[in-house]
């Protein structure tokens, strides 16, 4: 591992498993990394009871113990406590929420014949140009929707300074952040794997499918991501003294 990631995306998939003698729901826990390379690599998998804040808080600690110094930006689904969770380890991270995950959990509270124009408008919070262009879109919402919705408006509002982190940023940056896409194709990708087992007889057989999974991922990691140097050197400006150890700049 690297002393230094610019960018983290953290998530969770859940797997029943045979444990004494009933099958339960646990989660397996994925942390994959952006190197300064602008290659990927799987930081660490765990296994745990269920998905919460106290448990990544956990995770995060490992992998400051195993030499994890610092994470420009963390990369994470609404799990509530998880910014939180992240900051106590990683003071000075910034914490992207996933707009994609947001928008999901929003559309759960909107009725279906109101989807398609509820969308139209939320689109202009989220798609904005800037930063002050979305928060002007969000009070339209709120101005149009918020009678009717007040729980997704609420959602929006409470959770905004993480939804909006990555209005900071120029636009390559902003495609990096602001989705937890790049840890939910690792997590498509172990579905393969295991699709033709309804369940597992234990956590080793489970961990042990997953890594052969990893180890196949991984060979084919051998490319920075599109546009990675402009990138970089966009982070190396917005986040000045953060990388000046650990870059040949």
């Amino acid at each position: 591992m690297d002393s230094h990631y610019p960018i983290v995306w953290l998530d969770a998939i859940h797997y029943n498993i045979k444990d004494t003698g009933r099958y339960v729901s646990k989660a397996v826990y994925t942390v994959l990394g952006l190197r300064l390379d602008g290659t990927k690599e799987i930081l660490g998998i765990y296994l745990s009871d269920s998905e919460g804040a106290n448990f990544w808080l956990s995770v995060l600690t490992d992998m400051n113990n195993r030499g994890v110094e610092d994470i420009l930006i963390a990369c994470v689904d609404g799990l509530s406590g998880f910014p939180e969770a992240i900051n106590t380890i990683y003071p000075e991270a910034e914490v992207q929420l996933c707009i994609v995950h947001q928008i999901r959990n929003s559309l759960k509270y909107v009725g279906s014949k109101h989807q398609k124009e509820f969308m139209k408008d939320l689109k202009l919070v989220y798609k904005a140009v800037s930063q002050q262009a979305a928060e002007a879109a969000l009070d339209d919402l709120e101005d149009k929707w918020g009678e009717k919705y007040p729980i997704v408006i609420k959602s929006w509002r409470n959770k905004w300074h993480n939804l909006s982190i990555f209005f900071k940023y120029p636009e390559p940056i902003r495609k990096v952040i602001y989705t937890t896409n790049a840890v939910e194709s690792v997590h498509r990708q172990f579905r393969k794997l295991t699709k033709t087992k309804g369940a597992f007889p234990n956590e080793n057989s489970l961990m042990k499918l997953l890594y052969v999974g990893i180890q196949n991922m991984t060979k084919k990691w051998t490319m920075p991501i599109h546009n990675w140097n402009l990138t970089l050197s966009q982070l190396h400006i917005y986040f000045e003294g953060r990388l000046d150890d650990v870059l040949d700049i």
